[in-house]
């Protein structure tokens, strides 16, 4: 306990593991904690003067099933081994920390999941701007950028990090500005200067300046990304030359996707369980690391109209060439995963089998090499260049490593024969010796005429000869008992003793020289980062645009035209989950979308509840964004302008555990829009005004629409679905918005949904209607058609909207009010009080009459 202690002093704040012979144990508050996350047994045992200290422990080679559940719980786990072989101390066994894993720290097939990223973040607040670095010790990838709060929430929302790190007094900053949505840790003022972090990356990169990376003068950005190297290792994870070089995230480069954007859009994940996501739909990746670029690009839209013809035209010859296809993507599938698996190498935590599937992945590569070059397009033939068949590397692992490789390093057979004559020559004494042993008992039975003679082995004497009592009497006086049972007599001998000796001698330092001999294998293979690296990145991107190319066929999607006017043309346009979750037999109904800076800029649709005025939206914005990834389209033709921002703001949500209701939420996510509108943004908004009353929310949408349209700097391309059919009436003043609505079709007291999008506004929501369809009591049914016959009479007297709201008289409230109810004994209130003369009333008289009133009510 006292060495536990030392150790536990070591790392405060960390559950540590701590080896004890065949288990991982952890002791006082360590063991309350990981027995409720582990479901695992917790005991209690005497300690000296303590009463007592709380034990809780698993099985050694449990590692890898209990260390996922804690670290997914938010544990930082420091793993404490035995550093020296029990057998060779009288005393103490010395442990030590050898590795630290947390959420952001982590490297384990267990800990990680193959087709997302498992970032670590670090932020650093400046004066005038935020730092942050994005850093996945799994796969090398070292990302970092500056700007303000806005950006940074948008990067820390794309990027999802497992774990953010940042100044110890920053913590309530940082809740404010980004939530309590991370698990986050915090690091020392002084781990945050800008001058050590410079010092750490130079020292890393071995560079002279930082101006190869693109963040020379950008000083936020220097702190945060050096905060993550010296996080990393802090956790005993000092041997890492896969993390080898280091990007900025240009903002000008990529399209802007704020929080809500990502949510409602439902580009990676929902809030809806088990429903489909963009990325569900689009990932037809054959490889992990393709799946987690496919992530990336969904999240990070390109700007740059030449990189996205260039993928465009990559996935048209796939399209067109089925023999190029399929040959490239059956090679890419023999390649796993190669940016994980060359990381593994790197941090010296590889086995066998794994070097292994480099070498087969660098033959399949190779194989993918000869198809682009021999390929009649040149982007493909500039990929086939730019890869390496890394031969030497593949002749090296070939050289030295067994073909039948094990998974575990201590199950032996790793080196390749004639690597090492030393390790050869223990082979030949291990095998021979076992071999020389059934010898010398076929020998020593015919010579003593014992016919039942056995050579055994157990842990105790070792090797030992086993004779039955039967035939004991022919023992020879040379042979030493060593052993009685019931049945027979254990014997050793001199000659035996000797030859077990060398056997188990030769078959320990056969154990000490493979180990010695993959670590300089795997030593010998870091040489290569850089290279294989370069391959996986180029892999990664064939594998998603093959996987572009295989999903436009199969769900007839087409090729986008690519254009920098400020428009958006989609023909025959489809939602491209919504189509793939239809029943059998079902057809999603396309739809026309155009808008442009000149005479359509804003698109007010008007409809039914359930005819699809989300789904339009939606699918609009997902086309677009489709388009900026390097993918097909589902639709029949497709001009995309390309754009710079996308806004959304559909659903209904609240935070009520910060005190904002819905409308709150929706008027901050509005807010946030309006404040960010670009040239060449494209808004997506959603029922507008609906959480507050009906006047309050026509004046606020109403507003807000003219608002967009008047801007005076940004025509930003707009869809405005609304119920608030007043709305339709801004067209007559102003000159870029258009009426639209989804059309429908009454058959008695049915509603049939078209689902098409038609021009012209609607003056019905038929919500009623979807009341009925969601079995609403027949009661209440009648009740609010009598109800909404009654507003629509009133309504009908009311003046128009025509001229802007604020105009409107008293009769134009829509609110529900309490005596326009049919109740008798309201009606009955209502003609007392206003036959009332109030100047006339004593307040005797007053209190009189309320007293009636009240006993009206309680009858």
């Amino acid at each position: 306990m006292q060495q536990y202690n030392q150790v536990k002093a070591k790392y405060p704040g960390v559950l540590l593991l701590f080896r004890v012979g065949d288990f991982y144990e952890t002791f006082g508050e360590d063991a309350i904690k990981a027995s409720g996350i582990l479901g695992i047994v917790l005991t209690k045992r005497a300690n000296g003067s303590a009463s007592h200290v709380e034990l809780a422990g698993f099985p050694h080679h449990s590692l890898d099933t209990y260390l996922p559940k804690l670290v997914r719980a938010g544990q930082r786990v420091a793993i404490c081994d035995q550093l020296e072989d029990p057998k060779m101390t009288k005393t103490i066994v010395k442990r030590g920390v050898t590795e630290v894993v947390t959420p952001g720290v982590a490297y384990s097939d267990h800990l990680l999941r193959h087709t997302s990223n498992n970032y670590l973040a670090a932020l650093h607040f400046g004066k005038n701007a935020t730092g942050v670095a994005f850093l996945d010790i799994s796969t090398g990838e070292f990302l970092a950028a500056e700007g303000d709060n806005a950006y940074i929430d948008k990067l820390l929302q794309s990027f999802k990090p497992s774990e953010v790190i940042f100044q110890r007094k920053k913590g309530k900053d940082f809740l404010q500005l980004f939530g309590d949505g991370f698990y986050t840790y915090f690091l020392d003022d002084w781990v945050f200067g800008e001058d050590y972090a410079r010092e750490a990356l130079l020292n890393h990169f071995n560079t002279h300046s930082l101006k190869g990376f693109g963040i020379d003068g950008l000083e936020n950005c220097i702190t945060a990304a050096g905060a993550c190297l010296h996080y990393i290792r802090e956790n005993q994870h000092t041997t890492i030359p896969h993390i080898s070089s280091l990007a900025r995230i240009a903002e000008e480069k990529y399209v802007w996707l704020d929080r809500f954007t990502i949510r409602n859009l439902e580009l990676v994940s929902s809030q809806a369980e088990g429903a489909k996501t963009l990325r569900d739909v689009l990932d037809d990746t054959c490889t992990p690391m393709g799946a987690r670029m496919l992530t990336r690009w969904i999240l990070m839209p390109l700007k740059g109209r030449e990189a996205l013809e260039e993928r465009l035209r990559i996935v048209e010859y796939f399209c067109r060439d089925e023999q190029l296809r399929s040959g490239l993507r059956n090679c890419v599938k023999q390649i796993g995963d190669l940016e994980r698996l060359i990381s593994k190498i790197a941090l010296q935590k590889a086995s066998p089998r794994e070097v292994a599937q480099l070498g087969r992945d660098l033959q399949a590569v190779d194989e993918i090499i000869r198809i682009c070059r021999e390929s009649d397009y040149a982007e493909l033939r500039q990929a086939g260049e730019e890869l390496d068949p890394c031969k030497a590397l593949v002749e090296k692992i070939s050289r030295e490593l067994h073909p039948d490789a094990p998974a575990q390093l201590n199950k032996g057979n790793v080196i390749a024969s004639g690597v090492s004559e030393e390790l050869d020559e223990l082979r030949t004494i291990s095998h021979g010796g076992k071999d020389y042993l059934v010898k010398l008992q076929r020998a020593e039975s015919e010579r003593t005429g014992i016919s039942s003679l056995k050579v055994s082995f157990n842990n105790v004497f070792g090797y030992y000869l086993e004779v039955t009592h039967a035939h004991k009497d022919k023992v020879p006086p040379e042979w030493i008992r060593k052993q009685t049972l019931v049945n027979a007599e254990r014997y050793i001998t001199p000659e035996l003793k000797e030859y077990e000796e060398k056997i188990l001698g030769a078959e320990e330092k056969i154990m000490q020289l493979e180990s010695r001999l993959f670590a300089e294998l795997l030593q010998g293979i870091t040489g290569f980062i850089k290279p294989v690296q370069k391959n996986a990145g180029l892999v990664s991107r064939l594998d998603v645009l093959l996987g572009f190319a295989c999903l436009a066929i199969k769900n007839n999607y087409v090729v986008p035209e690519i254009t920098d006017e400020n428009l958006i043309e989609i023909s025959e346009g489809r939602h491209p989950v919504i189509e793939q979750t239809l029943d059998p037999g079902e057809e999603y109904i396309p739809n026309d979308i155009r808008l442009n800076a000149e005479e359509e800029q804003v698109l007010i649709i008007t409809g039914p509840n359930m005819a699809g005025k989300s789904a339009i939206l939606r699918q609009t914005g997902l086309i677009v964004l489709m388009s900026q990834i390097g993918s097909f389209v589902p639709a029949r033709r497709a001009k995309i302008g390309l754009v710079d921002k996308i806004f959304t703001r559909v659903g209904a949500s609240d935070n009520l555990s910060s005190g904002e209701s819905t409308f709150m939420v929706e008027m901050n996510e509005t807010a946030s829009i309006l404040n960010n509108i670009s040239e060449r943004s494209l808004i997506l908004l959603d029922e507008i005004g609906r959480g507050t009353s009906t006047y309050d929310g026509i004046s606020i949408a109403w507003s807000i629409a003219e608002y967009i349209h008047n801007h005076p700097s940004a025509r930003a391309r707009t869809l405005f679905a609304t119920h608030y059919h007043e709305l339709n009436e801004m067209a007559a003043g102003l000159p870029r918005v258009r009426n639209y609505n989804v059309s429908i079709r009454e058959v008695g007291n049915k509603v049939i949904f078209l689902r098409k999008l038609v021009p012209g506004g609607s003056e019905h929501s038929f919500g009623i209607h979807v009341a009925r369809m969601a079995g609403m009591p027949q009661l209440i049914l009648e009740r609010a058609n009598e109800i909404l016959r009654r507003l629509e009479k009133e309504r009908s007297s009311g003046n128009s909207l025509k001229n802007g709201i604020g105009r409107a008289t008293a009769k134009e409230n829509y609110q529900l009010s309490m005596f326009s109810l049919d109740d008798p004994v309201l009606i009955s209130i209502r003609d007392s009080l206003r036959d009332l003369d109030v100047n006339s009333l004593t307040p005797v008289d007053a209190l009189l009459k309320l007293d009636t009133i009240c006993k009206l009510l309680n009858d």
